[in-house]
């Protein structure tokens, strides 16, 4: 067993009932405050570990990491060091901050140095990301959108059942939560007429999550399922903003464009795979058989709770659904496998997101074009007001944890508002 992952570990720092960071999770993201403005850190219950202090003061000897690997405003100089010493990182500090060790616990200068309330800092884009694929994964949310656009008898495309589908996005307008985002405008066409140019009118939400990978292969060589695993980082909260009305003009014959690269919206902390270990969990069957460069053996799912509240203006939060990452079809060993399985190469800090995850329940459906059915099933939220999709002032709030009875673990949350469209 991972030793960071111990569920009889426990902190001297105070965490929470409830938390989403005990002990046993220590995420990683960057922080900034008004005197350091950038720095990697991980976190315990609502206390901010500054990891570029914690090397300076002398407790990450040993371990094949820098002072400037850490004093950055980016993962990505951590990340090329590799899964494993990663893991022995992860490790120390949860020695460090365990009830059994008391070098910093009872080092009042040195905590001043290293500790922070989460009030204290700003959280800040964790990862340069160079290049970002979307998969689009979930059973049921295929089936979903093609029984609306295409034969409801044969909702899912030939190919669906046979390879994870996938497109490449853009990684410029990935933002971190909090930051908010404006409706696009582009080209809108109703049936029987000529297409317009404005402001989306169907703006949505699309829960995800995402992985960071570390360095892959050299280009031309291939990833296999029992290896992907050993170059996945860890994961966030991950929504991809979408605008149905753009979308379904655009999308015929090359896939999403405008509808989705013009903003996508990340949490700030990166939970590691490897705290994810004790969530593992069966992969739902996969009919017909796979082809065998996408046969995996063990569980290569994640049992994440998923919830998405909607917050207008003003308002108080609705919770509009609550899913579940073990839902996914294909699971991210299958998707790393077969997106390097041409010899494409990936690259420390490139980000994949999973596509929508909805579940078999109609609670559980992972965007609101199929909350609200195309808009004919609108949401009433607690004020009394209607959604077909996302109005301008919403706040669109996705939250994600694990529990299995002994440990929660949390990702946090990703939280952005919706502004009107600009009128340049």
């Amino acid at each position: 067993m991972i030793s960071a992952n111990n569920p009889a570990l426990t902190s001297w720092l105070e965490v929470p009932a409830n938390s989403d960071f005990p002990i046993q999770n220590l995420p990683f993201g960057v922080a900034s405050t008004s005197e350091n403005d950038g720095f990697v850190a991980t976190r315990i219950g609502d206390v901010v570990i500054n990891l570029a202090m914690l090397q300076a003061r002398g407790y990450l000897s040993g371990l094949p990491f820098s002072f400037e690997d850490f004093q950055t405003k980016t993962l990505n100089a951590m990340m090329k060091k590799g899964k494993q010493a990663n893991r022995s990182l992860r490790d120390r500090i949860s020695a460090i901050f365990s009830n059994d060790h008391d070098a910093l616990r009872f080092n009042v200068e040195d905590q001043a140095l290293i500790l922070s309330t989460t009030q204290a800092v700003q959280m800040v884009l964790p990862v340069a990301i160079g290049d970002y694929t979307d998969f689009y994964s979930s059973k049921e949310h295929a089936t979903n959108v093609g029984m609306m656009f295409r034969d409801p008898a044969n909702a899912l495309l030939p190919n669906w059942l046979w390879l994870p589908v996938g497109y490449h996005g853009r990684s410029s307008s990935i933002v971190e939560s909090g930051v908010s985002v404006m409706r696009p405008k582009g080209q809108l066409k109703n049936e029987g007429q000529d297409p317009v140019f404005g402001p989306s009118a169907r703006v949505d939400f699309e829960l995800e999550m995402g992985f960071y990978t570390f360095d892959g292969k050299p280009l031309g060589a291939s990833i296999s399922t029992a290896e992907a695993e050993d170059y996945i980082f860890g994961l966030s909260l991950f929504n991809d903003w979408s605008a149905r009305d753009i979308q379904q003009w655009e999308y015929v014959p090359l896939g999403p464009f405008l509808a989705k690269n013009f903003a996508s919206s990340i949490s700030p902390w990166i939970v590691t795979l490897d705290a994810l270990q004790p969530y593992a969990t069966e992969t739902p069957k996969q009919e017909p058989a796979v082809l065998p460069y996408l046969a995996f053996e063990g569980k290569k799912s994640y049992d994440i709770a998923l919830e998405v509240y909607l917050q207008p203006e003003g308002g108080e939060e609705n919770r509009i659904c609550h899913s579940n990452f073990k839902y996914m079809y294909w699971n991210m060993a299958q998707q790393l496998a077969h997106h390097t399985v041409n010899g494409c190469n990936i690259r420390c800090g490139d980000l994949m997101g999973s596509g929508t995850i909805s579940g078999p329940t109609p609670d559980s459906y992972g965007s609101m074009l199929e909350l609200a059915w195309k808009g004919t099933k609108p949401l009433v939220l607690s004020d009394g007001s209607e959604r077909k999709f996302i109005q301008d002032y919403d706040t669109v709030i996705m939250r994600g944890f694990c529990e299995n009875g002994s440990v929660r673990i949390g990702f946090g949350e990703v939280k952005t508002q919706l502004l009107p469209a600009t009128n340049d």
